[in-house]
């Protein structure tokens, strides 16, 4: 029984490590701790977070199949590249989604349901003083409820694996401005809802995942060159 309970409880901590682990690199992925295109060094990045190679190794070959890392048969784990070209076929598959997911949403959403998430909007705009992770899980957080809205399990696993993929640029420009817009947005999108105006409510939904599309790939540009001068700069002290 014993052998049984230490069993599990050594499962249990694993568990946690693997997740500490995965966590704490998908943050560094997302605030871009690595180049674009750098190969990741194991052995420093085991050091640094304190843990073995196993969970580590569980850690990179799941952001791998998210999309934040390239794994590459005998030569290990590669940062992803900021390709626009990537980036422009996902936002488009997900303004795809969307789209279609407000379309079922018009005939399957309850009118609480509705409710809940514009009331979730009206949070949203107290929190103006958020950091720009919070502001990315906000806007996230509001697109899954809307398509979840539609009723379609497959169109919020398809939605999730699209964030997933798309996150690490999308803290890039997240001034006043784009918090504000954001907001504005959201707040126009659920009241077309609500009011059952399905045209209102498509139009907004496509400009503003296309407005977001243009500035965060423009920022992308612009991003790549910051980050290889600051790493330079870096090494040169």
């Amino acid at each position: 029984m014993n052998a049984s309970i230490s069993a599990v409880d050594d499962c249990a901590i694993s568990e946690k490590i693997g997740a500490t682990v995965y966590e704490a690199l998908r943050a560094k992925a997302i605030t871009h701790s690595f180049l674009p295109g750098e190969r990741l060094n194991e052995g420093v990045l085991a050091n640094e977070l304190r843990v073995s190679r196993t969970p580590l190794r569980e850690a990179l070959n799941r952001l791998a199949t998210e999309g934040f890392l390239r794994s590459v048969s005998g030569k290990g784990f590669f940062f992803r590249e900021l390709d626009p070209k990537e980036l422009f076929d996902l936002y488009e598959l997900r303004l795809t989604v969307e789209l279609a997911a407000v379309q079922l949403a018009a005939t399957r959403a309850s009118t609480e349901q509705i409710d809940a998430l514009a009331a979730m909007v009206g949070d949203d705009a107290t929190r103006e003083e958020c950091s720009a992770a919070e502001l990315v899980a906000q806007d996230e957080q509001f697109h899954e409820r809307l398509v979840a809205l539609a009723g379609n399990v497959e169109m919020c696993r398809l939605l999730d694996n699209i964030n997933a993929r798309i996150q690490f640029v999308r803290w890039i420009d997240v001034g006043t401005p784009t918090r504000r817009a954001t907001h504005h947005d959201h707040k126009a999108i659920v009241q077309a809802l609500k009011n059952g105006n399905i045209k209102s409510c498509t139009a907004r939904l496509r400009k503003h995942i296309e407005r977001r599309q243009d500035e965060i790939i423009e920022a992308a540009h612009t991003r790549i060159a910051q980050l290889f001068t600051e790493r330079a700069s870096r090494v040169r002290r």
